[in-house]
């Protein structure tokens, strides 16, 4: 197993290289560094030579992947490529270009993210896994259909009505949270309440749909039969037998999900106005700030690749055979 994780370790390597070559690449094509410098200058101090200037005190007066004018490995290693991504494989972030530094900021906002990001997590796969077993254990009955009707008709709606309509129903009208916003320590909670619940009821349609077809197609399955067969009764084949077998696929996206906990969610904190990772990386999109965008990028990248690790890792537990093997 050690031996396995060294070798996917080693596998991230290329792929973070490459992720960061295309998020330059598109990120430049969009906005070249003069458009990044006018941005940062303002209307009245923007020069030629003010932005000469302000492009070579960053580094972006440089070729983008390669330079034919330098000498030797000056043409690789004298590029915005090379410069501005091999900190990042150090986790030194270094400065945003309104010269904060980017892992204090960092440190500061993954705490309002994980604060939203773990209860929905949390809460919505106890919901949507109660809802789908509910779902299969009556299956072929009226609960099933229209619990089957109403997980698609909440997948038909997007995220956005669900905020916009959560806002104006509880804040505007009944008037029992505050509609944006957040504040540190308990004070949190009143600011939380509504984006956790948005979060888990926008949730529970496409996931309890899948969990649903999964248990159905476990239930089908022969050791359900033989089960069954044997004198148990349909709650304990359910819960003791199909729950358990159907957690590989659920552990797959599942687990995944769990180091993207750190980024936060982009919607939700921008509607709600928390200050987490989410909306910081907005605001960086928007202020044309690269150094936090590739810091982001790069962030979401590796913790994406540990979590298919972790995935593959927590197949050991709930699958001897895999352990055999």
């Amino acid at each position: 197993m050690f031996a396995y994780v060294v070798r996917r370790v080693l596998y991230a390597v290329p792929i973070l290289i490459g992720v960061n070559l295309i998020t330059f690449a598109l990120f430049f094509v969009v906005n070249t560094p003069d458009d990044m410098a006018r941005m940062q200058l303002g209307a009245r101090r923007v020069t030629p030579e003010a932005v000469e200037k302000w492009k070579a005190e960053r580094g972006y007066d440089l070729p983008l992947v390669w330079n034919a004018a330098a000498q030797g490995t000056g043409k690789a290693t004298r590029t915005i490529f090379f410069q501005k991504s091999v900190r990042l494989f150090v986790f030194d972030f270094g400065y945003s270009e309104d010269k904060r530094d980017i892992a204090a900021e960092i440190k500061a906002r993954m705490w309002p993210s994980l604060a939203l990001a773990l209860p929905v997590f949390l809460v919505g796969l106890a919901v949507c896994i109660s809802f789908a077993l509910l779902m299969a254990f009556f299956r072929a009955t009226y609960l099933d259909f229209w619990g089957v009707v109403l997980c698609v008709a909440m997948m038909s709606i997007s995220t956005l009505f669900y905020i916009i309509g959560g806002q104006y129903v509880a804040s505007k009208v009944w008037h029992l949270v505050p509609i944006s916003g957040y504040a540190g320590g308990l004070d949190a909670a009143k600011f939380l309440a509504l984006p956790v619940l948005i979060g888990v009821i926008s949730g529970i349609g496409a996931s309890s749909r899948w969990y649903r077809t999964l248990f159905l197609e476990e239930m089908g399955k022969d050791y359900v039969r033989t089960a069954r067969a044997k004198g148990l009764a349909e709650s304990v084949v359910l819960f003791r037998h199909v729950l358990k077998n159907a957690l590989i696929p659920i552990l797959t996206g599942v687990v995944v999900v769990i180091p993207l906990l750190f980024l936060g969610s982009l919607l939700s904190e921008s509607f709600f106005g928390i200050p987490g990772l989410g909306s910081y990386t907005i605001d960086a999109i928007q202020a044309q700030d690269f150094a936090v965008v590739r810091s982001m990028v790069f962030i979401g990248s590796v913790l994406y690749i540990a979590g298919l690790i972790l995935t593959d890792i927590s197949y050991t537990l709930v699958d001897p055979r895999i352990r055999l093997e």
